[in-house]
């Protein structure tokens, strides 16, 4: 049992580690996001997705782990809790505080990663309405209502606001 969460403790600390490089990822993405740079955000992406995929395989063992445990200790590995393993592990106190600072560091590192992300998606929103806005604004131009231009002899002269613009419709 002593290697088996001996093991968790390995992995946990691993995860840690990794969703901290994440995280300073996705800080650093918040820059790139208002600097509105789209290459470096594609590059960044793709560095986050390796950690990802590194984190995916991290859990795929943490699950593992936990079923070998959950067999030993007879109870359902669904039920089974991180802080329930924790506490039942009084009989080992260096284990048990083991696991519960690394259950603290990964439960800080993961609630800074959803600040950090739900910013990022605020941003992210923020420039989409900024995008619509102007892509609106742009093609209202284009279909300003006719001003009311008259000549000398009564006739509108069919002034219309926005067709000086030369714009291509690529939807033709």
């Amino acid at each position: 049992m002593a290697s088996l969460i001996g093991n968790l403790i390995e992995i946990l600390d691993s995860e840690d580690k990794e969703y901290r490089q994440l995280l300073e990822l996705s800080t650093s993405k918040t820059q790139i996001i208002v600097k509105g740079d789209l290459d470096a955000l594609t590059q960044l992406t793709e560095k986050e997705q390796g950690h990802v995929d590194r984190i995916s395989a991290l859990e795929v063992r943490r699950q593992s782990a936990m079923t070998e445990i959950a067999k030993i200790l007879n109870t359902d590995v669904d039920a089974l809790k991180l802080s329930e393993l924790i506490s039942l592990l009084q009989k080992t106190p260096k284990e048990q505080k083991q696991l519960a600072e690394i259950h603290d560091r990964l439960h800080k590192t993961l609630y800074e990663m959803k600040i950090v992300n739900e910013r990022n998606e605020d941003l992210l929103n923020t420039a989409i309405e900024m995008v619509n806005f102007n892509m609106t604004l742009i093609q209202s131009m284009r279909t300003a209502p006719e001003t009311a231009n008259y000549n000398r002899g009564a006739y509108s002269a069919g002034t219309v606001l926005g067709t000086a613009t030369g714009s291509f419709d690529a939807k033709q």
